[in-house]
């Protein structure tokens, strides 16, 4: 079914460095962005990239090291398992009564997740939710050496988190403040992503037909507007083989924002179509990266769309909708795309 007219209505204004982007590379598969910079759309050549090679610590999108110190494999999947089943045991939790999502979002639904899922957990690490810490590292740092160093330590605690009873194990200041900082690292992208997703969603489409699928819409969202827009790898021997126009020091940007929009993969690429999911596997469909590549998928995506259908199945059943007077909806050039804000009020 097409998008409401209200939906059409609404203008998703791009940052000119994005905007750019898309106007100046849509169709193409390499091209040079930088002196030292290639950036790849084309689905085959992103495909040969990603699978050349696994990510080196830095390129990770969540793991990288963390105040100077490497975080392994190891420890990365055992506290993406935490946070995974700490987002199981809130789902399965009933869900307070009387939720009032209305008001701006994404921020609405990033303190409806913080609470749902970190509820329990003392003050210092529920703080380090916060977005403004998202403004600089250097404030984050900041809460997090103040946390590390304040008096009442939490104790391990079977109401706390698995995430906050693991920091709850940290011994000595600089384990405390590794701690906190893996707290953050592990649960606020959780919190960010899905609450962005689900505002783009309703920016994008909304009202939805009743019978449409909230995973159809959360696949169509992620298609047009991909939280992660771009993959980062550094200059590497095995790209310049790949490609000819690769050089030897480049490093590579693919960029799902281009190829999701491609108009040799998508029929209508510019326009929100849920319904094409009914014939298509987003794990399998070409230039498709919202979550990686196959070789390496985000840790996150298994609980990212769970939570993204919880949020939209209570919109829909809440009676809210977007602001009929917010016409035009802001993407900024930051690391997770998204509208700036959208507006949600009861319907009249």
């Amino acid at each position: 079914m097409p998008p409401s007219s209200t939906a059409r209505a609404r203008a998703t204004v791009f940052a000119p460095r994005l905007a750019a982007l898309i106007g100046d590379h849509l169709g193409q598969d390499v091209f040079r962005l930088e002196t030292d910079t290639v950036g790849v759309a084309g689905h085959e050549v992103a495909d040969r990239v990603l699978a050349a090679r696994r990510a080196t610590e830095t390129e990770r999108p969540t793991f990288k090291p963390l105040h100077g110190r490497s975080i392994t494999r190891s420890e990365a999947s055992a506290v993406t398992r935490t946070i995974a089943d700490d987002v199981r045991e809130a789902l399965a939790r009933p869900l307070p009564e009387d939720v009032d999502l209305a008001g701006p979002w994404p921020l609405t639904g990033h303190l409806f997740l913080r609470d749902l899922i970190l509820g329990q957990d003392p003050y210092r690490l529920r703080m380090l939710m916060s977005r403004n810490l998202e403004l600089t590292p250097k404030l984050t740092w900041s809460v997090i050496a103040v946390g590390a160093a304040l008096p009442g330590w939490p104790r391990p605690d079977a109401r706390l988190t698995g995430l906050a009873d693991r920091a709850a194990r940290a011994r000595g200041y600089q384990e405390r403040r590794y701690a906190m900082g893996m707290y953050r690292r592990a649960a606020a992208p959780v919190c960010f992503t899905v609450s962005t997703l689900v505002a783009n969603a309703l920016w994008l489409g909304s009202p939805f037909d009743d019978g449409m699928s909230p995973r159809h819409i959360i696949l169509e969202s992620l298609r047009l507007l991909p939280p992660s827009w771009n993959i980062l790898r550094n200059a590497s021997p095995e790209y310049p083989a790949i490609d000819g126009r690769i050089g030897e020091r480049d490093d590579v940007l693919l960029l799902p924002l281009l190829s999701h929009r491609d108009p040799a993969l998508w029929d209508a690429p510019d326009a929100f179509r849920p319904e094409r999911w009914d014939g298509l596997d987003p794990d399998t469909a070409p230039g498709y990266l919202p979550f990686g590549h196959s070789s390496e998928r985000c840790w996150g995506r298994h609980m990212v769309i769970p939570l993204a259908e919880l949020l939209l199945d209570l919109i829909r059943g809440s009676g809210l909708v977007v602001d009929p007077g917010q016409r035009v909806g802001k993407v900024p050039l930051l690391g997770l795309l998204g509208v700036e804000e959208v507006r949600l009020i009861r319907s009249r």
